[in-house]
């Protein structure tokens, strides 16, 4: 019998992978990895998770070489041709992988199955990164769901499919074809700007294991309060490795699932539906990355000075404590706490009235957990433009949001350290102090930390103005 190609992509670990389970029902098993970015358009990945990319596949190459097996990596800009070069070299019978459902991969991956079809190949792709696939949900009407809720109720009618385990062994060829390492595509910084990304995370299946398992046992008590305070450690942290397929959603409902039944564990639960929710939706709407859902949102009156305010807002120099303290913690972990995601978003593009596709794209280079349903779904739900959208009068006040949700400022204090002698009572609006508070806690605000770049109240009536001149377009 010949062997099988098992064609890894964004589902990088050996458990519950039904693309792998398939290819080991044949007599070998040859692994690939095919690095062809130019494929992926305008959204390949960015630098945090080209970073998280090479630890991810060095990590799955460890794994399949403790079993005899190695990962094959090959790079090029056809993925196509270089299937046809493997099957070619190695008389492989048949080719498996698990599906992707960004617009620009499932045009490829359409015209790459009916091509190995048609030279006489079995040429199958399997579900390994959903728990329901995108033309299973639908309503009454049979159309797609545009609300959370409705949605996540049909979801979870039934129960989801059991997560299968690993193979006890992958059989492997008698001849392996050549192949690369992951150093060889460059995925890695020049410029070592990636220390905080390497202290704060552990690519790979064995990390995405230990971290969900650290989650359920220490931190999923209090998950449905925790979970909004920045200051504290309260989430999963799992979404770069649900992105990178190192675990699925199949087995993460399975694990929570064992724990009580409770609000805890169904807020953590939601969470995952929010995340199929957004892939469902990008899979109806493949305009959704670049266009708003609503279409009213293309005639929103942007700001004049967008390059001025984007740039003061990614380097976290708003003079907003809040702000500031979630761009900077980006910038040194690749991840943000998602109640700071909706302040930072709503500030740019509310406040600030820059374009939310300009905030999407920085998210999309510095976030390891950059998923490109995930994150065109929240900037348009910030925006209102979206399905599900916040209401256009939905303008988070920072300084609010601060207070409540880092009541004594310890978020604030880690990652802007400039006003951490400030009391808890002015940290979040230092422009506000008295001025002898100021001077005690040696802050010298045009000096030492920036005045606010826009006065919340002004830019909020503006923004309602501009709300107002689309609602009616």
């Amino acid at each position: 019998m010949k062997p099988a190609l098992i064609w890894f992509r964004r589902d990088l670990r050996l458990t519950d992978n039904p693309a792998l389970l398939a290819a080991c029902a044949h007599a070998a098993v040859i692994p690939v990895y095919l690095h062809c970015p130019d494929e992926e358009g305008h959204w390949r990945a960015g630098a945090a998770s080209r970073w998280w990319l090479h630890h991810s596949l060095e990590a799955l190459a460890e794994q399949l070489e403790k079993r005899g097996s190695r990962l094959v990596i090959r790079r090029g800009d056809d993925s196509l041709a270089l299937l046809r070069q493997l099957v070619a070299e190695t008389g492989a019978e048949a080719v498996h992988w698990n599906r992707l459902y960004e617009p620009a991969l499932r045009d490829r991956d359409s015209t790459i199955k009916q091509a190995l079809r048609e030279a006489g190949l079995t040429a199958e792709s399997h579900n390994a990164a959903l728990l329901r696939e995108p033309w299973m949900v639908k309503n009454q009407s049979g159309g797609p769901y545009r609300a959370f809720t409705p949605f996540w109720r049909a979801a979870g009618r039934t129960a989801f499919a059991t997560p299968r385990e690993r193979p006890e062994t992958v059989p492997v060829p008698s001849a392996w074809p050549d192949g690369e390492r992951p150093a060889a595509l460059g995925l890695l910084p020049r410029i070592r700007w990636d220390e905080g990304l390497a202290a704060s995370w552990q690519p790979g299946e064995a990390g995405a294991w230990q971290r969900l398992q650290d989650f359920l046992k220490e931190r999923l008590a209090g998950y449905d309060e925790r979970r909004d305070l920045p200051a504290v450690d309260g989430t999963s942290g799992l979404s770069p490795h649900l992105h990178f397929g190192e675990i699925g959603p199949r087995q993460v409902a399975a694990a929570a699932e064992t724990m009580p039944a409770d609000d805890d564990r169904n807020s953590f639960l939601s969470e995952i539906g929010w995340r199929e929710f957004a892939h469902h939706l990008l899979f109806q709407n493949p305009q959704m990355p670049d266009e708003p859902l609503d279409q009213r949102f293309r005639h929103f009156p942007w700001a004049d000075d967008q390059e001025t305010l984007l740039r003061a807002w990614q380097r976290g120099q708003t003079g907003i404590p809040i702000v500031d303290a979630g761009m900077r913690q980006l910038w040194a972990t690749g991840w943000m706490h998602n109640r700071v995601r909706m302040v930072v978003g709503s500030l740019l593009t509310k406040n600030l009235r820059v374009p939310w596709q300009r905030g999407e794209a920085w998210f999309w280079d510095t976030l390891v957990d950059a998923d490109l349903a995930s994150n065109s779904m929240g900037w348009q739900w910030i925006q209102g433009s979206g399905a599900d959208a916040a209401p256009y009068f939905r303008i988070f006040n920072p300084v609010r949001q601060g207070e409540r949700f880092d009541p004594e400022g310890d978020y604030v204090r880690r990652w802007v350290p400039e006003l951490k002698r400030l009391p808890a009572k002015h940290i979040h609006a230092p422009w506000q102090a008295p001025a002898d508070v100021l001077r005690q806690a040696r802050v010298r605000l045009g000096d030492d930390y920036p005045h606010p770049i826009v006065d919340l109240a002004d830019s909020r009536r503006q923004a309602l103005d501009a709300y107002g001149v689309i609602k009616s377009a």
